[in-house]
């Protein structure tokens, strides 16, 4: 029976909650029982909330068994999850990666965290983020490198590496991670999941301030698109004071996934100029897809981005965002010492905001032309446990830069985009493809999703012991 519930999704495992199949207790206890044997193979969590998740669902279990099948409850009620270790949570540590701070223990819940608390989640801790989700790979000095549960000599990528790592593992269901720049479809592209980057606005970061320039937001990973469309729905919406937002869509995200779309146009490419043309294997799936999207009705047509203009730009703010950080330089990696001592001065962080600015409307008018974008995953294959650790920090810098190229043109933007497993490659290693939609569109773009897992299930979760 334990095997077979690591196989359902989340919104299963709340349905046979729900209808007392299975108690929120039960289920805590065979993710928790999972991680404690497990994860030190994997290292995607960094904290673990036993005592608090056991807790939660020993009283969540005691409701349910006061009340009808037929009664109301929040959409993931009895569902454990976990939070990547960049957001607050009350009463748990929260170090930004960095081991100096495993002791620094939240006093708040972010909005996210109210929000996943308010829908039922049960929160098992704490996953893995590369030090101030700096990197599209988790390896930071003093904890467990974050492996990939389907291949253990590769990265689980980054920077919501954990989390990733932690769904594909079987170690919960689904997960929160936040987007800079493929910090949540990296990951997803690397562990076989739907990774959901929204919309810049789509997701509050109350009570904080906006983080880089509004490249930056929260989102999911999930095993299926539902999942991943029922959680946007729960993380969503303004709070009072932010300094981005949009309106509510029309209907559920979740229901997206049922609509159907229309015919759509669908501009797709297998190259990224400056950095040239996908590996093989992630061409192939690009091409793959859109075959598969033509047989749907959907009309295809070719096109080829051309980021050279905004590389200087996005990699200043990038940068930039080590110093705003203020963390002391010597409780920093040696590669983040470097990002901080390159950050440049405040003038030149100004410049590449408007820099940017200007070229997300370059990008943002080219969906006049196609409603959704389709994107290789990945240019080349994900890097090896430390692989990269001793190179030089620009040669690092740039191998990390042509890896997940084509990701960053939805952060500058501010586009809503996903991941999606096509298949595994000759060394078990998941295989994925990417769509970017249209400003604030989610909708079509889960509704297009949901499409290609019907036409091809995904299906994918790490075997091993």
């Amino acid at each position: 029976m334990s095997d077979e519930l690591l196989q359902k999704s989340a919104l299963e495992l709340a349905q046979l909650i729900r209808t007392k199949q299975i108690s929120p207790l039960e289920l805590t206890h065979l993710y928790l029982d999972r991680i404690e044997k497990f994860d030190c193979q994997i290292g995607s969590f960094v904290h673990v909330a036993r005592e608090s998740a056991l807790a939660t669902a020993s009283a969540q279990t005691e409701q349910l068994s006061q009340i009808a099948a037929t009664a109301e409850l929040p959409p993931f009620f009895g569902v454990p999850t976990a939070i990547k270790d960049l957001n607050a949570v009350a009463g748990m540590p929260v170090s930004y990666g960095i081991a100096a701070l495993q002791g620094n223990i939240a006093q708040y819940d972010e909005g996210i965290v109210t929000r996943m608390k308010m829908a039922g989640f049960i929160l098992l801790g704490k996953t893995a983020t590369s030090q101030l989700a700096s990197f599209p790979y988790t390896e930071n000095p003093g904890f467990l490198p974050t492996r990939n549960p389907f291949n253990r000599d590769y990265t689980a990528g980054g920077s919501s590496g954990g989390a990733a790592a932690a769904v594909a593992a079987g170690f919960c269901p689904i997960a929160q991670g936040s987007d800079g720049g493929g910090s949540i479809r990296t990951p997803a592209g690397c562990c076989g999941l739907v990774g959901i980057k929204p919309s810049r606005g789509r997701v509050s970061y109350a009570p904080v301030g906006e983080f880089q320039s509004g490249i930056a937001t929260n989102g999911t990973l999930s095993k299926t698109v539902a999942d991943g469309a029922a959680l946007l729905t729960v993380i969503s919406g303004y709070t009072t004071g932010d300094p981005y937002w949009l309106p509510d869509p029309p209907f559920s995200f979740l229901e997206a996934t049922q609509r159907g779309v229309k015919p759509l146009r669908i501009a797709f490419s297998t190259s990224i100029s400056p950095f040239g043309e996908a590996a093989s294997v992630y061409k192939n799936a690009v091409i793959e897809t859109a075959k598969i999207l033509e047989d749907m009705g959907h009309h295809l047509t070719e096109y080829s981005p051309d980021l050279q203009a905004l590389i200087a730009p996005f990699r200043r703010i990038w940068q930039a965002g080590t110093a705003a950080a203020a963390i002391p330089r010597e409780l920093l990696s040696p590669l983040n010492q470097w990002l901080l001592d390159n950050s440049g001065s405040a003038g030149e962080y100004l410049q590449a905001v408007r820099q940017m600015h200007v070229i997300s409307r370059q990008i943002v008018a080219m969906f006049d032309n196609f409603d959704v974008l389709l994107l290789p995953i990945f240019l080349h294959q994900p890097p090896g446990i430390g692989e990269w650790e001793n190179l030089p920090p620009e040669e690092t810098i740039n191998k990390m830069i042509s890896w997940i190229a084509p990701s960053p043109i939805a952060n500058a933007s501010g586009l809503p985009a996903i991941a999606l497993p096509t298949g595994v490659d000759s060394q078990g290693l998941p295989v994925a493809i990417q769509l970017v939609g249209k400003p604030a569109d989610e909708i079509t773009l889960l509704g297009l999703s949901a499409q290609l897992e019907a036409a091809n299930p995904f299906g994918l979760m790490a075997n091993f012991n």
